[in-house]
């Protein structure tokens, strides 16, 4: 049995419950530093059981989130934050940490099977430019006893009047370093976990760059004999489908599919571009993947 409510604390979050257990909280109105390109995230993110699986600001990367939408590639601009990737010189920080910022909410719905959160924002340079209005929905329904399924999806209508192009630091020279889109960041325990495609399982160093639908994350808890299963699914009508992935396991446990990971997107003046993801989230191990890709691909189906 299931039964999802929904709070909503006004001007900062909205808080969606399993029962009693806190599942996640969406942080549409961060209070980040601009440094960190201020938009929102998932944090913290559980399992039906109540496991965590994300990290908020890690002291290696204070821009890590849970879950976000991140892009450190628009143009010149980054709405990643931190450090921005120059061709030739490296990392170098720069007055360029966009903000995603939440406009108004167009649906805010509950029943006991489904959530669904809708809302605009506006995307903004730190020089005040206007770059994107989007329009991002967000729904959260149980699959099993053992797993639920956030399903994110984003419209970016292109506002700043000329072209705009999405890439990624391996766009701009760095070699394998796709990053960009949807981005789940995991917890500490999580480090030296397993990744799990159709094809197998391997570490980051061995499946960063490769193309695949999808892709999990299984992770050991601390303290207790539990394992957890992130799992990312890209949409057939993505950019680049299937994308390359970029996916870390021996420094940090991350995944995100990449659909900039090696060649950009670009968005024409006045256009749009859609992408759309399945995750699931599961109290699992490495042999559970298949199956709840399975589930997940067929919830992303529905729309």
């Amino acid at each position: 049995m299931t039964n999802l409510t929904i709070t909503h604390e006004i001007d900062r979050e909205v808080v969606v419950r399993d029962g009693d257990v806190e599942l996640f909280r969406y942080v549409y109105i961060p209070d980040n530093v601009q440094l960190e390109s201020p938009r929102p995230y998932f944090y913290p993110i559980r399992t039906r059981a109540g496991l965590d699986t994300g990290l908020y600001r890690p002291h290696d990367h204070v821009w890590h989130k849970g879950i976000t939408w991140s892009l450190p590639v628009v143009n010149n601009e980054n709405f990643w934050g931190g450090p921005t990737y120059v061709t030739g010189e490296g990392y170098v920080q720069l007055p360029n940490n966009g903000t995603q910022g939440h406009r108004r909410f167009t649906e805010l719905s509950q029943s006991p099977e489904r959530v669904v959160i809708e809302h605009e924002l506006d995307w903004t340079t730190e020089a005040g430019l206007p770059y994107f209005s989007e329009t991002r929905r967000i729904t959260a329904q149980v699959a099993s006893d053992d797993a639920w399924i956030l399903t994110f999806e984003t419209v970016l209508d292109n506002v700043s009047g000329a072209p705009i192009s999405i890439g990624s630091p391996t766009t701009r020279g760095r070699d394998n370093a796709g990053y960009g889109g949807l981005f789940w960041r995991g917890l500490r325990s999580f480090t030296d976990g397993e990744l799990v495609t159709s094809d197998g399982t391997g570490t980051g160093s061995d499946l960063r760059g490769q193309r695949h639908e999808w892709m999990a994350y299984a992770g050991k808890h601390d303290h207790i004999d539990a394992s957890s299963l992130v799992l990312m699914l890209d949409d057939t009508q993505n950019p680049h489908h299937p994308p390359q992935w970029f996916a870390r396991s021996e420094e940090f446990a991350a995944l995100n599919p990449a659909p900039f990971f090696s060649e950009e997107v670009v968005i024409a003046a006045g256009e749009s571009a859609t992408f759309r993801y399945g995750v699931g989230i599961a109290d699992g191990v490495t042999a559970d993947a298949p199956a709840l890709a399975e589930t997940v691909r067929g919830i992303l189906s529905k729309g």
